[in-house]
């Protein structure tokens, strides 16, 4: 889209104005370099549209297409013109909160995404030992409640079926629940004291949970009041 214009906002809109665009920065920004770990956290792209958009970014100069040794995948790498357009990525996070999430319906609050997120939260440095496992189990939904993340040195793996061991902290609650929890809407303290949130496990790792689970980023950040019924408008 060539808009004709020599003003800077112009120019960047022609590279970064179409649909999906700042998504898969986002994702990008976020760590994710394969192909499948971003469609992973882009949802109802299509495999083509998304091939499209990354070939049109490496055009672009923002990401570099790398072969993974000894294999036919690609991953994707962030230029430095990519992960500087992280504070705009910020900001424009910021101003959903404040502007947007009015338009936010009961379906946006998609649990893979929301388990995706949980699962790059994960510090395995705060967590005590090498391994841990931890559950969660969605009221609400009527199939896949039980989610798990498997902790295991550094690395954190999402799974939806019973890794048949002991679990160490259990999460039970609706997905609205987890979601307004971890974005910063409601603390704990407030879910776990209304009855919405029920958390139980290993006690060192209960003390303080926001230490290994990380909150979003947009936690802290100013939000305008929300209509009855509405989530947020972003899990970044």
């Amino acid at each position: 889209m060539q808009y004709g214009q020599f003003c800077p906002i112009a120019k960047a809109t022609e590279i970064l104005g179409e649909k999906w665009t700042f998504l898969i920065l986002r994702e990008l920004v976020m760590g994710g370099r394969r192909f499948n770990e971003l469609q992973r956290g882009l949802g109802d792209i299509s495999p083509a549209l998304l091939t499209a958009r990354l070939k049109s970014f490496e055009e672009q100069g923002l990401v570099v297409k790398r072969k993974i040794g000894g294999q036919r995948s690609f991953e994707y790498w962030p230029t430095k013109a990519c992960t500087e357009l992280l504070p705009v990525l910020s900001a424009l996070g910021e101003w959903g909160l404040l502007y947007a999430r009015h338009n936010t319906i009961d379906a946006d609050l998609d649990v893979e995404l929301l388990m995706l997120y949980l699962e790059r939260s994960i510090d395995p440095a705060e967590m005590i030992g090498d391994r841990s496992i931890i559950q969660f189990k969605f009221r609400d939904l009527k199939q896949q409640q039980d989610w798990w993340l498997l902790v295991n040195d550094c690395n954190v793996d999402l799974c939806i079926t019973d890794p048949g061991k002991d679990v160490d902290v259990y999460f039970t609650c609706t997905v609205r629940t987890m979601h307004d929890v971890w974005m910063g809407d409601r603390s704990y303290r407030e879910a776990i004291g209304s009855g919405d949130l029920v958390v139980q496990g290993e006690p060192g790792l209960l003390k303080n949970i926001s230490s290994w689970l990380r909150p979003s980023v947009f936690a802290e950040s100013p939000r305008a009041p929300l209509p009855q019924g509405l989530g947020a408008v972003i899990a970044g």
